[in-house]
């Protein structure tokens, strides 16, 4: 019994002092919603973050918990993959995106967008296994997005990408082009623990989660009532973000792996 006892006791300060870090997009809103309005978080530390920092903390053990690009996901030593949900798209999702001035075949050099991993990596197979083209790679930095022109192109992910779609002559939508290549959707991020939680604790969190999706469409209406972003956002999260992460989106996230 005092084993038992013992257990419990670290059981709960584990959770209490368990910290998750969550990517700031649109696209997460339901997630965090989930999170704040479920009362989960009384024990926990959340931040905000955009997708590549999220990795970063995850990867060098300074959050327990994050909604991360899919592409880190062999450069952790251990890890195990939280909840039924992650942030996906069945077919284009108006959010990762490759600008140009120029059509593809004339594209030279493309910007790397500094806030991604996975759909840089993306982008990358893209190019050599579907478009068959070979640019020069330009790691960014914060306003490269005006050094797009000529037969310089971008890649722009996340909310920057709402006022951009009418800007530039070409614009490619990558997980369009995933799913004209392999007929599969694309998982850009998921939830992963880089250690082993209580059980009880994956268990509320992930009842956390799903109750934001359950409410989704009170985070839409509130979104649009409040007038925060420059887009759809009903369209946005109901027809270009796919949130259920099931088996197809699992092929195509291993295939993406292995492709890696």
């Amino acid at each position: 019994m005092a084993a038992t006892m013992q257990k419990k006791l670290e059981d709960n300060i584990r959770m209490e002092n368990i910290k998750i870090s969550a990517i700031s997009y649109l696209n997460t809103a339901p997630f965090i919603y989930g999170l704040r309005q479920s009362g989960f978080l009384s024990n926990c530390e959340l931040t905000i973050d955009y997708p590549s920092a999220c990795a970063e903390k995850l990867i060098h053990n300074k959050v327990d918990i994050g909604i991360v690009p899919v592409a880190i996901i062999p450069l952790l030593k251990n890890y195990n993959i939280l909840t039924n949900y992650c942030i996906g798209a069945i077919n284009k999702t108006n959010s990762v995106m490759l600008y140009s001035e120029v059509p593809l075949n004339a594209i030279k050099n493309i910007y790397l967008d500094y806030q991604s991993r996975s759909s840089v990596a993306l982008l990358k197979i893209i190019t050599a296994h579907y478009w068959h083209i070979n640019p020069n790679w330009i790691p960014a930095n914060t306003g490269y997005e005006q050094a797009i022109k000529g037969n310089t192109a971008g890649l722009i992910i996340g909310d920057r990408t709402f006022n951009l779609n009418k800007k530039y002559p070409y614009a490619y939508d990558l997980a369009a082009e995933w799913y004209n290549f392999t007929k599969l959707p694309f998982v850009f991020a998921c939830w992963v623990a880089n250690k082993e939680l209580p059980k009880e604790f994956i268990t509320a969190f992930s009842k956390a989660i799903k109750f934001g999706i359950d409410n989704k469409t009170t985070v839409i209406n509130d979104l649009i009532k409040n007038k925060t972003y420059p887009c759809d956002v009903s369209y946005y999260l109901n027809e270009c973000i796919s949130y259920e992460f099931d088996e197809a989106k699992k092929t195509g996230m291993n295939l993406f792996l292995n492709y890696l």
